[in-house]
């Protein structure tokens, strides 16, 4: 081979050369403009875990003794967060369950109408249960079977409901839908009741959530907040006369905690106990969730400490996030912190269970975002689509200097 001809090779063989490294390059071709990371619904801080508040001058110190693995305090009215502790912990609910269940069923049925209850509607009731005392065939009117909800948080008053409005799995959808409605990303709904049931979890967020939609409701405050009633029972033998007994709710709070309106409690075995509460105090109504505190009393006493914190502390804290408002019709999200937290990366779930998407997991501080994928070809690479571009312009690039070296060397020999 000729000297001439080595040059040429050479030259070639050099400018071809950087094909690999403009394929790998990142940066050879410019990408599109990515979307900023998601952040968790109702604010960044609160993706975080352990303890988040915000005090200013005169602002009281939090409880110093709580327990519960999460919390959170709100203004029911605003929506503000005062404090919150790993508000998106997804645990599972108890009977706080029926929250959701309430304010997807309640509206749906007069209260003073009556159904007769057919053995099926109260069969496959899962032992340990809590019941009111519900008779197949017998009458109730639907208020009493709201207050066995409410005040004895009756699986079996729950069932009948259910069925009445379409089934079980059919009232398992809409909670769901419902949930998704106000933005409860941390909610899955497995049972109607709460009962304890694989992969059923929800988070104090979003029951904060539950309770606020339903306290709109002039019929859900009122059953939430009532002390004791009279139940329907059996029709007695002997006269023919049905009798009825008494029922309390199982709220302990309730009537002892000043201006305390409700909501709910729920303790099973895999919840530990849970509680959410709601009391009003000059003209403000604060919202508290505890969830898996370390006995059955330190869920109220942790509830009741961190309801006089917040009265104490309103205005004197930065809010530190907030409960998002419900979803318009048709599925619209808003734009702002409300966020695409369902968005969010996978992360790891609790008690052995995968995390739904959004969920911060034990032991991750936040909810972060999961890079965006990339184009086919992976980690960063450029697209297939782009190849042959890249291609012809490295190859391109490599005549054209093969050209000017042969019209030099030409010029230089002759």
């Amino acid at each position: 081979m000729t000297a001439r001809r080595r040059k040429l090779a050479h030259l070639f063989v050099a400018a071809t050369a950087v094909l690999p490294a403009l394929l790998a390059a990142p940066g050879a071709v410019a990408a599109p403009d990515q979307p900023a990371p998601p952040t968790a619904i109702g604010g960044d801080r609160l993706g975080r875990s352990g303890v988040q508040v915000s005090p200013l001058a005169g602002a009281p110190a939090l409880p110093g003794d709580l327990t519960g693995q999460s919390w959170i305090v709100s203004d029911a009215t605003s929506g503000e967060v005062l404090a919150a502790s790993n508000p998106h912990l997804r645990l599972p609910p108890a009977s706080t369950l029926k929250i959701l269940f309430a304010d997807t069923v309640l509206p749906k049925f007069d209260r003073n109408a009556v159904h007769k209850v057919a053995d099926e509607e109260i069969t496959g009731i899962r032992a340990g249960s809590s019941l009111v005392g519900i008779k197949e065939d017998l009458e109730y009117r639907v208020e009493d079977l709201w207050r066995g909800v409410f005040l004895s948080s009756g699986n079996d008053a729950v069932h009948v409901l259910a069925h009445m409005n379409g089934g079980i799995q059919q009232t398992v959808a809409e909670m769901q839908a419902r949930a998704d409605a106000l933005q409860a990303r941390d909610t899955k709904v497995v049972s109607p009741d709460g009962y304890d049931m694989d992969g059923q979890v929800s988070s104090a967020y979003d029951l904060s959530l539950f309770a606020r939609a339903g306290l709109r409701n002039p019929d859900f405050r009122m059953y939430c907040a009532t002390r004791n009633a009279m139940f329907p029972g059996a029709v007695d033998r002997n006269t023919g006369q049905r009798g009825s007994f008494g029922i309390a709710n199982t709220d302990r709070l309730l009537g002892k905690y000043p201006g305390l309106i409700g909501v709910k409690n729920g303790t099973t075995t895999n919840a530990g106990s849970t509680f959410v509460g709601a009391a009003e105090r000059n003209g403000r109504t604060l919202l508290v969730t505890v969830m898996h505190p370390a006995s059955y009393q330190k869920v109220y006493d942790e509830t009741a400490a961190l309801l006089d914190w917040g009265f104490a502390a309103a205005g004197k804290v930065q809010p530190v996030g907030r409960l998002v408002d419900e979803l318009p019709p048709g599925g619209a999200e808003p734009t702002g912190q409300a966020g695409q937290a369902g968005q969010a990366g996978q992360a790891g779930g609790t008690a052995g269970e995968p995390a739904l998407p959004g969920s911060p997991s034990p032991s991750a501080p936040a909810v972060a975002a999961a890079p965006a994928a990339a184009p086919a070809g992976g980690d960063g690479a450029l697209g297939v689509a782009a190849w042959p571009a890249v291609a012809l312009a490295a190859v391109g690039a490599g005549w054209l200097l093969v050209l000017r070296w042969r019209r030099t060397a030409g010029r230089a020999d002759g």
